[in-house]
């Protein structure tokens, strides 16, 4: 039975396909390795040991982290968004956040809020879906104990103004979150901006696997970082406490090594590939993509051009979730519909409350596959318009 063509156009949700160093790399652990890491002293322990300290060294580098000690290693990007969320906040704490945060984000400073132990603003963006970096600024106050902000949207790729917001907290106690999901591995971040702590997971544009993530702390934070979970980490196993120190006390349990393997390699593609000429290539995309959909009869696109290759969209008369079914079955063009993990960005864009066809590339996507994708959307548009 032969395979179907697919154009894959959901890099948002993941990246796909993996390279084959990435899937070389889990099939070799798994064959030949198979060992726990910081569990024994033999060579197959000590080799995926090196796996875990490859992966942390690597990710420090990419994001101007001194220490690779600072980096936790996560199972997806919302365990470690909850471990730097909760283990930071006590009762009583002021928090910042904006409508463009992924459900990551929000759900978990909502469930603290219902629940008394923190206060928390929620600022709106603008029908682009971008914060506004002064009044953030503004909402700061001296119970602030954090500021969550997406670097990019994952609905319309918006670029948030991190850096503007990073900068000017230097003069206040509050610390600064940023959910890096969409953009590590195809757009620089670099905590030494003044972010206090950053989390992504490595399956989205720096390629890797699922099952893979990180959270960043800054020395700082250190010490005030509690652990969201406890139980045995290979080391000081004769007491009943957890580790103090980082990155152990953030990862009780066994670490998803074979995943982290093929992280690894993915990694070592990323500083061969830098991420500057990833960027470049996904402009190329997010240029062609929103120019080419804001031409289309019946078609209506949210937010502005930018780096990154994500275009919202809505066919007029069609809900979303109709539109990305006909797209799959009859062009085998993939892309994602509905609210997209995002519950709050809608109401600014305009696309409550059926949400939008995404379409989102990666640093892979061809040309001719964006193309291909767009001219499908038109098909689309002009039969239910009978044009």
């Amino acid at each position: 039975m032969s395979q179907r063509k697919r154009v894959y156009l959901d890099h948002a949700a993941t990246s796909w396909p993996k390279s084959d160093a990435v899937i070389e790399a889990m099939n070799h652990y798994v064959q030949s390795c198979g060992a726990a890491a910081g569990r024994g002293a033999y060579h197959a322990a000590a080799e995926a040991d090196g796996i875990v300290s490859v992966v942390r060294r690597d990710i420090a580098a990419l994001i101007g982290a001194a220490d690779a000690g600072s980096i936790s290693l996560h199972s997806n990007g919302t365990a470690a968004l909850n471990a730097g969320i909760h283990g930071l906040l006590r009762e009583g704490d002021h928090v910042v956040v904006t409508a463009a945060e992924h459900n990551s984000v929000l759900r978990p400073l909502q469930h603290l809020s219902e629940h008394q132990r923190i206060e928390l603003t929620i600022l709106p963006v603008d029908g682009d879906g971008v914060a506004d970096a002064e009044q953030i600024l503004a909402e700061i106050r001296t119970t602030t104990k954090l500021v969550a902000l997406t670097h990019a949207s994952n609905v319309t790729g918006a670029i948030q103004p991190i850096e503007v917001v990073a900068r000017r907290m230097q003069d206040s106690s509050g610390f600064l979150l940023v959910d890096a999901a969409q953009t590590f591995g195809i757009r620089e971040v670099d905590v030494r901006v003044g972010i206090d702590l950053l989390a992504a997971p490595g399956h989205k544009a720096s390629a890797g696997p699922l099952g893979t993530a990180f959270l960043y702390v800054s020395p700082v934070l250190h010490d005030e970082l509690l652990p969201l979970f406890q139980g045995g980490t290979g080391s000081r196993s004769e007491s009943l406490e957890m580790p103090k120190g980082m990155p152990e006390k953030l990862e009780a349990g066994n670490l998803n090594v074979h995943a982290l393997a093929g992280w690894a390699a993915a990694l070592r593609d990323l500083r061969v590939e830098t991420v500057s000429h990833r960027e470049r290539t996904c402009g190329e995309l997010a240029e062609i993509l929103h120019r080419s959909l804001a031409d289309l009869p019946h078609v209506r696109i949210f937010g502005k051009p930018g780096p990154l290759p994500i275009a919202s969209v809505v066919i007029d008369d069609l809900d979303p979730g109709d539109a990305a079914a006909i797209l799959d079955a009859e062009f085998g063009v993939e892309t994602r519909a509905g609210w997209h993990c995002a519950a709050l960005i809608h109401g600014y864009l305009g696309s409550s409350p059926q949400g939008t066809l995404r379409i989102s590339a990666g640093h892979t996507t061809t040309k001719e596959e964006v193309t291909a994708a767009v001219e499908a959307v038109a098909k689309v548009a002009r039969t239910i318009h009978h044009q």
